[in-house]
């Protein structure tokens, strides 16, 4: 799966806009990745997942923050998130179906903060590199 470089830049420019509010738009995420995917909350049972609450405002800017990293090694997301795709294999056991759900719902959640930049071309870069995101979180389940 390869980004090409108007992938790059459409990926680069909306990351932009998502940096400043990126704990606003991960705990959002997360909120409507509960909401929509109740059983992803399995993971989470030590957690407040009511809407706001810290512990979901400090998992979406881990969660937006690892983004913020593979956005930042584009052409090497397989080394800046091989830790984090370790973690997820060999000691949260995190279903990688999950990811597909969190990127469904990252997706959603840019389209109503950015309707006029996610355009069909941005839309279809950031689902290949959420795909991207994907396959390296789960590579070391196989």
């Amino acid at each position: 799966m390869s980004l090409t470089k108007s992938d790059k830049a459409s990926i680069a420019n909306i990351w932009s806009k998502i940096a400043p509010q990126a704990e606003a738009l991960g705990t959002e995420t997360l909120e409507r990745l509960f909401l929509t995917f109740p059983q992803t909350k399995t993971y989470f049972p030590h957690f407040d997942l009511s809407p706001g609450s810290d512990q979901l405002k400090a998992h979406g800017s881990k969660v937006m923050g690892a983004i913020g990293d593979a956005v930042k090694n584009i052409d090497n997301v397989g080394s800046a998130l091989s830790k984090l795709s370790e973690l997820h294999a060999y000691n949260l056991r995190v279903d990688p179906v999950n990811f597909k759900f969190l990127n469904h719902c990252m997706l959603v959640t840019l389209a109503v903060h950015f309707p006029n930049d996610l355009t069909a071309e941005t839309h279809a870069a950031w689902d290949k590199f959420l795909a991207l995101v994907t396959a390296v979180l789960t590579e070391k389940y196989r």
